[in-house]
């Protein structure tokens, strides 16, 4: 009785990461609620395209600022806060959709929500980082959140219909903002910032977690140097650079493939949106097989920062190749297994940025430093969307925006190729005598 017990103890770590998961989950639910009742919302408040167009880029003004604020926020105050006030914020005004009587109002309420949602990669990065076994993150991140919001991802078009069928486009907005607070006053009363301060961890797995992370580098190497240090080396930014291409392949993804569908292959509406269920899917699958690939070729080659960048490398090579390749197939069948295939690989790539920000600085940066490679990397959310719209329309059309979302991948690939490195640990005065 006692050995079960203990044996149940030792994995608290996985409570952890299941409340990540949700998270992931309620964020991209929240998110996606909006476009999915736009054109109700768009009739009731009188909206044009262009205006509902801004409203959504809003949500991506605050969410970007966010990213790097809520990071930094993190290292100080603890991962712990941090999360539980975004989760507080953004489920709020996520809420407060349903008071908005005109553009104003609206566009503050989703700017403000964007910044709610903008610390999530960061902290859960810090949280999973503090939490696991050097050998097990590359699965626990694969969980969340990147798993967690492909999920929420694909369910937000079936549960938000479900809930205006059963009320009005006002009624999914005040569920998922229950749930959102829900979920708060459970991570306030069973998480913590790290095992050791937590009543529910056995030393057993105390001890482990700690073992892994006895001689790591990133910890010892560079440990008192500036911020401006870390922000402004070369694999940081390399990162950035990588992290954009996937980010900019999965925005182009799930904001232009109905309308490729449609327009290229001319597919019905309702056919084009059976189809785009397909990338979020082979995301996940992406996910589950770059977190354990990381994690088995740390296990086999004792190298972390090369078993990382091994997977972020290759992640984004073959998603740039079968991008820039949907130009010169003609059939749907063949475009979409190109697609989804991006898709897949493309999705390795953000979890392994996250792995090497682990790998490169030390603890007490983890937070600031992952939450400016995403900064940086969600600049493609705010550009990406428009500059295709605009090579769709007076350069070419779809093929050009393809290549051209494959070239910048392509680019990403390099600069994480020639630029990240094992940080050499500084020469001390005694070993020069």
């Amino acid at each position: 009785m006692e050995q079960t017990k203990t044996a149940v103890a030792s994995r608290y770590r996985y409570v952890i990461v299941g409340f990540l998961f949700v998270a992931a989950m309620l964020n991209y639910i929240d998110r996606m609620t909006l476009p999915v009742v736009a054109p109700l919302v768009a009739k009731e408040l009188n909206f044009k395209p262009a205006e509902m167009g801004v409203i959504f880029s809003a949500f991506f003004v605050g969410y970007v600022v966010f990213c790097f604020i809520g990071g930094a926020s993190a290292d100080r105050l603890g991962a712990k806060k941090v999360y539980g006030l975004a989760m507080a914020v953004w489920s709020l005004f996520c809420g407060m959709t349903i008071v908005a009587t005109g553009f104003a109002s609206l566009l503050v309420y989703r700017v403000i929500f964007g910044m709610g949602e903008g610390p999530m990669g960061s902290v859960s990065n810090k949280m999973v980082r503090d939490w696991f076994p050097r050998e097990e993150v590359g699965r626990a991140l694969a969980i969340a959140p990147n798993i967690g919001n492909q999920i929420g991802a694909m369910a937000a078009g079936p549960f938000v219909a479900v809930l205006v069928t059963a009320g009005s486009w006002r009624t999914p907005f005040i569920v998922v903002t229950l749930l959102g607070f829900l979920w708060l006053v459970a991570w306030m009363w069973l998480v913590t910032d790290t095992p050791a301060t937590n009543l529910h961890v056995s030393a057993r797995e105390l001890a482990m977690i700690g073992d892994s992370r006895v001689g790591e580098a990133a910890n010892g190497a560079d440990a008192g140097r500036s911020l401006g240090y870390y922000l402004s080396r070369p694999a940081v930014l390399a990162l950035a650079a990588g992290f954009f291409g996937a980010n900019y392949i999965s925005y182009y993804i799930f904001t232009w493939l109905p309308s490729y569908l449609m327009n290229v292959h001319h597919l019905p509406l309702r056919g084009a949106a059976m189809l785009v269920a397909i990338p979020p899917l082979m995301g996940i699958l992406g996910n589950i097989v770059g977190g354990s690939a990381a994690d088995w070729l740390l296990r086999r080659t004792g190298a972390p920062i090369l078993a990382r960048q091994i997977i972020l490398v290759l992640g984004l090579f073959v998603a740039a190749c079968a991008l820039g390749a949907v130009t010169w197939v003609t059939t749907v069948q063949a475009a979409l297994v190109l697609i989804a295939g991006a898709q897949f690989f493309v999705s390795m790539a953000p979890l392994a940025c996250w792995l090497l920000v682990q790998e490169l600085v030390p603890q007490s940066r983890t937070g600031v430093v992952g939450g400016y490679v995403h900064f940086l990397s969600n600049i493609a959310g705010v550009i990406g969307p428009a500059a295709t719209g605009f090579i769709i329309q007076y350069a070419g059309g779809y093929g050009p925006s393809f290549l051209l979302a494959g070239g910048i991948v392509m680019l990403g690939a390099l600069a994480v190729l020639l630029f990240v490195r094992e940080p050499v640990p500084p020469v001390s005065h005694a070993s020069r005598i």
